[in-house]
């Protein structure tokens, strides 16, 4: 039975700490929607995906109201399109971007994600012909949301894909250059992608996923920094203890709110990704969270180990939570949605090389990072592939959002508003990986990966 304390705790984690529900992400196969006949492939599409969630917005709505607890994001993930538009006889693949976007709208929701190819060991031809339109898709799109996987453990890194990626991160800055790039802030490029990640950019439904699926992403970087301020100057066994305890009582809630939206729409629940994924908001920052650890300023020498504190304390007080733990869960550190992490940067203590250390230990990887709008195609694909690497030896999902923002230079901001914030333009390396990411071919998969 709820004890009158653990109520008004609750209320004030919602009202005062910034607990919402981050996003109920609908699931949705596709596979049924291949068809020889390109229009006809796209009308399937559109019609699926809208007889499908057409109730997703409004349940989500209802729950909110009925049970006090904010449900910031609703969203969608469909199946590779590269998947579904291979059975097309076309080599354009933007119409079926637009018909994704025209059923998110209809449907009402914030993004939809699954514009994506899985190439970690090869590229079909359907692979490349939707990554080289994914510049194009993401400029005649609002809502669309695309993600390419180029490596993972059990197969090495793709360093052809790792190349072309390179080139179409910069030619989606391009696409975009009147809005500060922003088609890439809806661009990621994965190592070891999850088939069941309800978070955007990278969000798809996987092919061992069921018809139609319900994940839920919590999120409560505030209901953390608020927890350790009781534990001050305390040793790290009891600061863990602590997040683990409130991690327990936030996914409690995201398993409460993903039962109920399964059940109302009929729906199979899947999983609660727990992963505490901040915004702008004063109050609801990652890095305040590590700077309250005792660190002075986030990105200085020991923000590392705190993250792995962090996102471990995290994970375990998740999984006692919830039998359905899944997608990335774990701490986000995405720059320009981190008001923290804006002021480091802006600071000059956290740097790009910082942060890629900290992706060693956190979840997923180099996120929402602005860089010169010169930075070389070979340059971004470097990155990449130094995030990749982290991700098949470590056999930890990692990924790159990089902003290559057009016309701007270190010192300068790029800005996007609402979650997705504002990131302060951070310096690369000038001195040249071309010749590196010219050799193509695959980084071998570590010996680690022979695990039958």
């Amino acid at each position: 039975m709820l004890k009158h304390k653990e109520i008004l705790s609750t209320i004030e984690m919602i009202d005062q700490q910034h607990l919402d529900i981050r996003t109920v992400t609908m699931g949705i196969s596709l596979l049924s929607c291949c068809d020889p006949d390109p229009r006809r492939a796209c009308e399937k599409i559109y019609e699926k995906i809208t007889r499908s969630a057409e109730n997703l917005v409004k349940t989500g709505e209802e729950i909110e109201a009925e049970f006090g607890i904010p449900i910031v994001n609703k969203r969608i993930s469909v199946t590779p399109i590269a998947m579904v538009a291979a059975a097309s006889e076309t080599g354009d693949y933007v119409p079926f971007a637009l018909a994704m976007d025209r059923a998110a709208k209809t449907c009402g929701v914030n993004f939809i994600g699954g514009y994506s190819a899985l190439v970690q060991k090869g590229m079909t031809v359907a692979d490349q012909r939707l990554i080289r339109s994914i510049p194009q898709a993401l400029a005649e799109t609002e809502l669309v949301c695309s993600s390419v996987n180029v490596g993972s453990t059990r197969a090495g890194i793709n360093m052809d894909a790792v190349s072309l990626m390179g080139r179409i991160v910069k030619e989606t800055a391009a696409k975009t250059a009147d809005r500060d790039g922003l088609g890439c802030a809806k661009l990621v490029v994965f190592c070891n992608a999850v088939e069941d990640n309800p978070f955007m950019a990278g969000a798809f439904h996987g092919a061992g996923e069921a018809e139609r699926v319900i994940n839920v992403g919590v999120s409560g970087p505030g209901v953390v920094y608020h927890a350790l301020q009781s534990v001050k100057g305390q040793p790290f066994d009891v600061v863990a203890e602590t997040v683990k305890k409130t991690a327990f009582r936030v996914t409690r809630m995201g398993q409460l709110v993903a039962q109920e939206a399964s059940r109302r729409l009929d729906t199979p629940f899947g999983i609660v990704d727990l992963s505490l994924a901040p915004t702008p908001a004063i109050g609801d920052s990652v890095a305040r969270i590590l700077e309250e650890m005792g660190l002075e300023v986030c990105g200085t020498h020991g923000t590392t180990a705190a993250l792995a504190l962090l996102n471990d304390a995290v994970k375990k007080g998740g999984v006692m939570a919830s039998s359905s733990v899944g997608g990335l869960s774990g701490a986000f550190i995405p720059v320009s949605e981190d008001e923290g992490m804006i002021a480091a940067a802006r600071a000059g203590t956290l740097c790009l090389d910082k942060l890629e250390a900290m992706t060693c230990v956190c979840s997923v990887g180099l996120d929402m990072i602005a860089v010169p709008g010169d930075t070389p195609a070979e340059t971004i694909a470097a990155v990449i592939a130094d995030e990749a690497a982290i991700g098949m030896v470590n056999n930890k999902t990692t990924a790159v959002r990089l902003l290559p923002a057009p016309g701007k230079t270190v010192g300068d901001t790029v800005e996007m508003g609402g979650l997705l914030g504002s990131a302060p333009v951070m310096p690369v390396h000038r001195e040249s990986s071309a010749a590196f990411i010219a050799r193509g071919g695959r980084i071998p998969a570590p010996l680690h990966s022979l695990r039958n």
